[in-house]
Formats: C-alpha cells, structure tokens, sequence
C-alpha cells in the first residue's frame, strides 16, 4: 500500500505508540472482569478507577470531596451523546415527587450545527413527544446567544452546544450558555468531542451539566469514549441489566481500552502547548499557501476563533467528490466533513446553517491535522492540491 499523507484526524486520529504498548501491557497482565469480587477482579478494578481519576482529572472535573463529579465510560461519543440527551431529559427535577417520564413533554434547544449523534438523539426525542428547536449560527459558523432568550419557554429542559464543530473547527459560546442556563436552572450539555485533546478543556470551567467525548480523537483507541456528569446529576440509563457504573451504563468495562484512552489524554496533557502551537503553525501555513496560489480560495469560518488543526476550504468550480477521488489517488487522506456521513453526496448540513452559496458548499473539503504530521507533508499537500486544480 502507498504511503498516505493522513488529514483526517477529526475522524480518527492514528493511534499513539504510547497507547498501543500500554493496551498491549494491561492485556499481557490478564486483567479480569473488574466487577469480580475476588483478588483478581480487585486488581483490574483498581487500575480501571485509577484510570477514571486521571482521565477525570485531566478535564477538570472534580474526583475528590462531597460534590465529585461522575465520568461514566461508554464505547464513544456517539453513545455519550446519546446518553447526554435522551437520559438528562428523562432526569427527574429536584422536586422529589415529581417524577417525569419519556413521555412527559419537554422542550430542548440544540444548536442547527450539531453533529449527527445528537440531532439523531433529538429526532428521536421528537418520536416520543418531545418539542426540539435548532437555534441559528451565523455566517462563521457560531451559535446566535442573542437568540437564546426568546427560544427559552417554560418547558425547556435542555440545551446541548458542542464546544467545537467537526467540520469547521470553530470554538462555540459554551460558557456564555452555561451561564444563561444556570440562571434560567435549564440543563446543560457541551459535544466536546472534537476539543478533548486538542485543546485544554476544564469541566468546572465550563459550568456545563455534562461533557461527551471520546479517545480516538486524541490517539487513544476506537470503542471507548466518556460522559462527566456534575455531581448530583443523574441521567435515565439507556441500557438495562448490570449494575455496572452505578447502572447508568451496565456491562464489563475494559480495563485495557480506558487505560489506552487515558494514557492518550496524558500525553497530550503533557504537551499541550507544544501540539496547539505546531499544528497552528502547520495549519497557517497550509492556507496562506494555497490563498496565495488561488484567490478564489474560501476559508470556511476563518474570521471566527477555530481549533488549530482544522481547515474547511471551499475551491472555487471544484466538485468536492471528484476532488477527493484525486486526492485519495495521489495519496492525500482528507474528507468533505462529518465522518459520520461522509459517505453521503448531500450539501453539508453545518455550511448550509452558515447561509453560504451553494457553489461554496459543493466545493467544501477538511483538511484537519494532527501530532503526527510534518512540515514536508504540508508542504506536498500543498503541490498535490494544487496539480488537482490545475
């Protein structure tokens, strides 16, 4: 197989010698089912719980004292998400005798660029009686606070903002909302898939309900993924028939993927002033380079604050699939968006909810970075985009 430049770290990022060697550790040590009462399951246990505070830790939540806050693992961001919006609005209110079901109406805000995990949770809501409203961003791509006031209504039970968009890159309002729902005690959850291990995030900093995210983003491994819950705040699980993570997520917990997850996290824990001013760099490069080749070029969200490793481009009377078909044939591994629906030839649901020309969106691709590129891959990427467009 040829040797690829890889540029679609917002789907998977490769994942870290670190983390291989270290899953390869836990699985050569035989650990057990943590769940065991006996020695050997109190072995594994304790490295899963290790492994818990740490991760935990990393992203700011609190693991220590009367109001610790609660990670619960799941296999990724998808199920953490799902866990986020279907469970918080089941949550009863802290009027103990009220206890609301899934068929209680409520009312819940995502905002209209949502990743496909949580507007599938919403549609979902919606099959079972629920009211959604999407609120609008604006041309760069952030979400419209000044709209939230009078979107709000007496039944809102929930609104969910991801702190960082996966196709754009750019960084949302998060805390801004956070505030307005404490004052307004509507719950709060924040996608942070695409930020964790990219760029420092704080859990109490935030002042959100609950956080998703999940390891493969960040060079840990596929199938393993988390939710932190603020303390006291308990979610309707969406599975049955364990007792596992206090029965909000039953079934056997892999001691070897939470240890993988966390020692990805770690590592960019350690370096990460190093990682967001090397991959800003090569980023910044990457677009200058080619806006001096190609006028035309259009920088999806550029006068917005963006992650540093992501760049969407629009090329001016280039059909995005053709587009990666060359690219893939010329070795360069990039996509038009969302892994999750990048098999798909519709209009991207993100740049349709900036309001950009349709001849923008058509001609849209990512290009997201990671730790493992180089200044020499930038710089053939730059020549193997330009021979596609000319």
């Amino acid at each position: 197989m040829k040797k690829f430049i890889y540029l679609d770290h917002n789907s998977t990022a490769p994942m870290l010698p670190e983390v291989a060697n270290k899953m390869t550790e836990c699985f050569a040590a035989g650990f057990v089912n943590p769940a065991s009462q006996h020695r050997p399951g109190q072995l594994a246990r304790k490295h899963l719980e290790d492994a818990r505070r740490k991760i935990a830790d990393y992203l700011g939540a609190k693991t220590s004292g009367m109001d610790t806050d609660q990670l619960i693992f799941t296999s990724g961001g998808t199920e953490s998400n799902n866990l986020a919006i279907l469970g918080l609005v089941n949550t009863p209110d802290s009027d103990p005798g009220n206890k609301p079901s899934l068929f209680t109406p409520q009312h819940i805000l995502i905002s209209s660029i949502e990743h496909p995990s949580v507007i599938g949770a919403a549609e979902q809501l919606v099959r079972l009686g629920h009211s959604v409203d999407k609120i609008p961003v604006d041309s760069n791509g952030v979400c419209r606070v000044d709209r939230l006031d009078s979107m709000i209504n007496d039944d809102t039970k929930l609104i969910s903002l991801m702190l960082a968009n996966n196709e754009t890159g750019v960084v949302q309002p998060v805390n801004e909302v956070a505030q307005l729902c404490r004052d307004r005690d509507i719950l709060f959850h924040t996608d942070a898939v695409q930020a964790v291990g990219k760029v420092p995030v704080h859990f109490r900093e935030l002042s959100v309900d609950a956080l998703s995210f999940t390891g493969h983003k960040f060079g840990g491994p596929r199938g393993i993924g988390g939710l932190i819950l603020r303390h006291g705040l308990t979610p309707a699980p969406l599975q049955f028939g364990g007792f596992q993570q206090m029965a909000l997520r039953p079934g056997t917990e892999d001691v070897a993927l939470v240890a993988g997850m966390e020692t990805a996290l770690e590592i960019f824990h350690k370096n990460e002033t190093d990682y967001y001013s090397d991959v800003l760099v090569l980023r910044n490069h990457l677009e200058q380079s080619l806006l001096s080749r190609f006028p035309g070029l259009v920088i999806n969200g550029a006068d917005a604050t963006r992650l540093p490793h992501v760049s969407n481009l629009s090329f001016s009377e280039v059909d995005r699939q053709s587009f990666l078909m060359a690219a893939d044939m010329k070795g360069l591994a990039i996509s038009t968006g969302s892994a999750c629906a990048s098999g798909s030839s519709e209009l991207s649901p993100v740049l349709l909810a900036m309001g950009l020309e349709k001849s923008i969106i058509e001609n849209s691709v990512r290009i997201s970075l990671g730790v493992s590129n180089t200044r020499d891959e930038i710089e053939d990427t730059i020549e193997i985009i330009s021979q596609i467009l000319s």
